[in-house]
């Protein structure tokens, strides 16, 4: 097998005319530079330089290794460069995957700001699995996902969480309702409501379940709905009342009103889990500093 580096001491050899001015060139002695000429003729097999006077000609083989040496050196070179922009995060690709009332207060900012500091990294969109997201993390199927844990249910092994936002829930009343005219609900002044379900099992109607267990009673649920915007045309049609999450709120229905909550607020804490396992290369680097810096600039409140 033909040595490398050899044959770029071939080509040096080759373009200065002589072994004593490739070794001066180089900072070698002319002796190292013949013998490391001689072994790759033996590697090769066949003669690649022939003596003139005081200098040196390439045979034809010596002349076809020379220029297969330079295109070497030239994807050599390009590799370098690119491997430098990867290190920089001037390039790099990141494969991400998000829940869908995320995208337009978190995600689309987060992509903005990452392609105007970044724009060589290619990043891979895709919704999260609704069950759980955390297996396509885990096996490599993403490189970072958005999901709402508890904070006190984080540990998950292999798993890092970076917490990016607490989503506040607002409350949900029908344009005329007789609590319409409170800026600020207690979580309380809902108990003897009908409510309008917003969320599936899992995670965030955990949220609202511990919330209004703490104002000591349970939601009646006399309908659920499938999303954010349902819910919301059940609550306008007088169905009952609901709790959304401030994310979920970016279309507002004209027969709703949204009032804060207190005593407790529900939240929902949303992280970004990436694997413990992986290095975190600067574009995934890059892509997180951007989802908490749109995580620190918040959905607009309401």
């Amino acid at each position: 097998m033909l040595d490398v580096r050899r044959m770029q001491l071939l080509r040096t050899v080759v373009t200065s005319g002589s072994v004593t001015a490739a070794a001066r060139e180089l900072g070698y002695t002319a002796s190292a530079v013949s013998q490391q000429m001689a072994a790759l003729e033996k590697e090769a097999g066949i003669a690649l330089l022939e003596r003139t006077g005081r200098g040196v000609r390439p045979t034809d083989a010596g002349r076809l290794l020379a220029e297969y040496a330079a295109r070497i050196g030239k994807h050599v070179a390009e590799a370098e460069t690119a491997l430098a922009d990867l290190r920089a995060g001037r390039t790099g690709r990141v494969t991400f995957s998000y829940f869908a009332t995320a995208g337009a207060s978190l995600v689309a900012p987060a992509l903005a700001r990452l392609r105007q500091e970044h724009p060589g990294v290619r990043v891979e969109l895709k919704l999260a699995d609704p069950e759980d997201p955390l297996p396509e993390v885990k096996e490599g199927r993403a490189d970072l996902a958005l999901v709402v844990r508890p904070p006190d249910r984080l540990p998950t092994d292999g798993i890092r969480f970076v917490h990016l936002l607490d989503d506040g829930y607002r409350a949900v009343l029908p344009a005329g309702h007789r609590l319409a005219g409170k800026r600020v609900l207690d979580l309380a002044d809902l108990a003897d409501e009908p409510w309008v379900g917003s969320e599936w099992p899992g995670p965030c109607l955990d949220a609202i379940l511990d919330a209004c267990d703490s104002a000591g009673f349970s939601p009646r649920t006399v309908v659920q709905s499938e999303d954010y915007a349902t819910a919301q045309g059940f609550v306008a049609a007088g169905l009952g009342v609901s709790l959304v999450p401030q994310l979920g709120l970016g279309g507002r229905h004209p027969g709703v009103v949204v009032r804060k909550v207190r005593n407790p607020v529900p939240v929902r804490a949303i992280y970004a889990a990436v694997r413990e396992s992986s290095p975190v290369q600067p574009a995934l680097r890059g892509l997180l500093d951007a989802l908490r810096q749109a995580a620190t600039a918040g959905p607009t409140d309401h």
